[in-house]
């Protein structure tokens, strides 16, 4: 089984996409108008997977608890990379006591959800 889709809360959406684009190395899907206020329709690739994000309107609030988890086999090197670009690392790379040798870190994107990344 795999993530098909997945929606994320933004509130720039160009923001958003440059973030991924940048940090995580999304290809874009789809960009296009979705209604009359300028909102768009984007989706986002994960570079060699088969999930799309879609950045979708926000409420008030970013979510507390993670809203995406990234496996990645190289956490610790990842998260140098997107520290050394400034995303914000909220934890560092360890082994939580639920899942005793997995190693995850969370990090927050351009619009302040909160996102983990964790090896297999």
């Amino acid at each position: 089984m795999h993530v098909q889709f997945a929606e994320l809360p933004v509130r720039d959406q160009a923001r958003a996409k440059q973030f991924y684009v940048d940090h995580l190395g999304c290809a874009v899907a789809a960009d296009v108008p979705m209604g009359g206020d300028g909102w768009r329709w984007i989706e986002l690739k994960l570079p060699e997977g088969e999930t799309s994000l879609h950045l979708v309107r926000a409420g008030d609030d970013a979510s507390d608890g993670p809203v995406l988890v990234l496996v990645d086999d190289h956490v610790a090197a990842t998260v140098e990379a997107l520290r050394s670009r400034g995303v914000e690392i909220l934890t560092e790379p360890h082994s939580p006591p639920w899942q005793p040798g997995r190693t995850v870190a969370e990090f927050r994107d351009s619009e302040g959800n909160r996102m983990m990344i964790g090896s297999r």
